[in-house]
């Protein structure tokens, strides 16, 4: 199209009259669909801290004018696990038979837990309370950690024969994660290794030449990490 075509078409009058009712609903089925409200899930940050800390559990996903709030420890709305409760009004504060003078609801209905300990450790339940009698539930998990304890390497033989013994290497542990190192790098599992399902065992069977040099495990949670003592492996 020239030029002289695009001015005409820009400067056309335009056409005025009845629209369709077919395309005024398809319309309206559009603006609707676009518009539509989206509630996102109410929950609580799950949480995790080293043990004798403060915590404060926040909510995820809160609903504006909120009245007030209450905190369960578990999962679900149980009076024998109420902590407290806030409603606002007359600011009416309660506490309930899991209280142990440690928590606190904040304004914001987070709740404020100081010096936790490991008994602090589980799931927890917030209540929301919004007009009408209507209320929403959340869930989230506060996990409490103590720093690990220096790990013990122990092995099946330290001077074993190539192409004819195998080796058993036990990291004792309770930590949440185990890794293992050869010669100060991260092992590169063969063929012939094995890792128990959580990683504190390693199987080598048979040993080879290679397979000589230091080993160690490093244990870990999400607040610490220790590594054990080197073992060295002497193949013949």
């Amino acid at each position: 199209m020239q030029a002289t075509d695009t001015m005409e078409s820009l400067s056309a009058p335009i056409r005025r009259g009845p629209i369709p009712w077919q395309g005024l609903l398809l319309a309206v089925s559009l603006l609707n669909f676009w518009s539509l409200p989206t509630t996102a899930q109410l929950a609580i940050v799950s949480t995790y801290s080293a043990e004798g800390n403060n915590v404060i559990l926040r909510i995820r996903n809160k609903p504006p004018y909120a009245l007030g709030f209450k905190w369960y420890r578990g999962e679900g709305e149980n009076s024998n696990f109420h902590i407290a409760s806030l409603a606002w009004g007359r600011i009416l504060y309660a506490t309930g038979k899991e209280y142990t003078g440690r928590e606190h609801i904040n304004l914001d209905g987070s709740l404020y837990i100081r010096k936790v300990t490991m008994k602090d450790t589980g799931t927890y339940t917030v209540v929301v309370r919004l007009r009408d009698s209507i209320k929403e539930i959340g869930f989230g998990r506060l996990d409490v950690y103590q720093p690990v304890w220096v790990p013990t390497l122990l092995a099946s033989g330290t001077t074993v024969t190539e192409n004819k013994d195998a080796v058993v290497m036990t990291c004792y542990t309770d930590a949440v994660s185990t890794q293992w190192f050869f010669n100060g790098m991260d092992l590169r599992l063969t063929e012939r290794m094995q890792l128990s399902w959580n990683n504190r065992i390693l199987t080598i069977d048979p040993v080879w030449k290679k397979d000589a040099g230091s080993y160690q495990c490093e244990v870990s949670n999400p607040i610490s990490s220790a590594d054990s003592e080197p073992v060295e492996l002497d193949v013949k």
